[in-house]
C-alpha cells in the first residue's frame, strides 16, 4: 500500500478532497484508467501535472464496456503495483471506487454514444462505446476536473469522448497525448501481458504495417489497394484474424477523402492468439 498517493473509495470522500483544492483555487487534471498501469499511463499522469495543479487518477475496471464474451473477469489487476507507479508519478489523488460505489442498486441511466462510435470498434464491440461514455461522464460529474488526459492509442474512443463533451456543454478539456510505444513500435497496453513470448515477437509488426500504409497513402497511394496489401502483410506475419484496417477522417472518423486535404490516420484490429491488438497512427 502507498505511503504518499492518498487513495479514496467513495464520492463522498472524492468530494472532500477535491472541495479543499477548489478552495485553494488548484486545477485538477484527471487520468481515466482502468489500472494494470504501464509506461503509457504514466506519462500521462506526467501531462496531467503540466496542464493542472493537481492530478487524480481513476482506476476502474469498468463493466459496463465488456461484453457478456469478453476479458472482465481476467483483465489484470496491480493495485499494489499502480500506487507505487502513482507515487513515482507524482500523482495527488487515486479514485478506485467499487462498483457497487459506481453503480449503485437501482442504477438505470447512461449515455448513449454518437456518430463517432458507429463502425471500427463499434461494429465489433456493440455497446463497448455507451458504457465508455457513460462511466466517463460519471468520472467527470464526481471529479469534476478541469482536463482530462487520455492517450491516442485508442483514438477512437478519444473520437467519441470528445463528441461527447462537445455535445454535452461539458466544463472541461480533453487531452490526447501521442501513443506511448516500446522499443520495437508496440503500443504499450495492459492487454499485452496476455501475449506469449512468440506473440510477443509478431506483435511490433502492426505498427510498422500500418505505419507503411500511411506513409504510402501520404505519397498518393491508392487507398483501397494499399488496405489491401497491409492485410495480406499481417496475414504474413502471423496474425490469425483481422478485425479490420481502414484509412478514416481523422476528426470525423468519417470516409476518408485523399482530395480532401482533411488529416487522415489508420486505425487497425486485430488477433494474435487470444489477444485483440488495436493500433493508429496519423497519415
Amino acid at each position: 500500500m502507498s505511503d504518499t498517493v492518498k487513495i479514496v473509495r467513495t464520492v463522498h470522500d472524492l468530494r472532500k478532497v477535491t472541495a479543499k483544492w477548489r478552495h485553494r483555487g488548484h486545477s485538477i487534471g484527471l487520468v481515466p484508467t482502468m489500472g494494470a498501469l504501464h509506461a503509457g499511463h504514466v506519462s500521462l499522469v506526467r501531462l496531467a501535472k503540466k496542464k493542472a495543479d493537481r492530478a487524480v487518477v481513476s482506476i476502474f475496471v469498468n463493466p459496463t464496456q465488456f461484453a457478456a464474451n469478453e476479458d472482465l473477469s481476467r483483465y489484470p489487476r496491480d493495485e499494489a503495483g499502480d500506487l507505487k507507479k502513482l507515487d513515482d508519478a507524482d500523482a495527488d489523488l487515486v479514485w478506485a471506487p467499487t462498483v457497487e460505489e459506481m453503480y449503485p442498486d437501482g442504477f438505470s441511466t447512461g449515455v448513449r454514444a454518437g456518430s463517432a462510435a458507429k463502425e471500427l470498434e463499434g461494429t465489433f464491440r456493440p455497446q463497448h462505446f455507451d458504457g465508455v461514455a457513460t462511466v466517463c461522464a460519471k468520472l467527470f460529474n464526481q471529479v469534476t476536473p478541469n482536463v482530462a488526459i487520455f492517450g491516442e492509442k485508442d483514438f477512437q474512443q478519444l473520437a467519441v469522448l470528445l463528441q461527447m463533451v462537445r455535445d454535452l456543454n461539458m466544463p472541461l478539456k480533453l487531452i490526447g497525448a501521442p501513443t506511448k510505444r516500446d522499443t520495437d513500435g508496440l503500443a504499450l497496453s495492459s492487454r499485452n501481458a496476455y501475449l506469449s513470448a512468440t506473440e510477443r515477437k509478431i506483435a511490433p509488426s502492426l505498427f510498422s504495417i500500418i505505419s507503411a500504409l500511411a506513409g504510402d497513402i501520404a505519397e498518393g497511394a491508392d487507398v483501397a489497394a494499399g488496405v489491401t496489401n497491409a492485410k495480406r502483410k499481417l496475414t504474413a506475419a502471423g496474425f490469425e484474424k483481422i478485425d479490420y484496417i481502414e484509412v478514416r477522417d481523422s476528426e470525423t472518423l468519417g470516409s476518408a477523402s485523399t482530395a480532401s486535404g482533411r488529416p487522415l490516420r489508420v486505425l487497425a484490429a486485430c488477433w494474435l492468439g487470444k489477444t485483440r491488438l488495436i493500433d493508429n497512427v496519423a497519415v
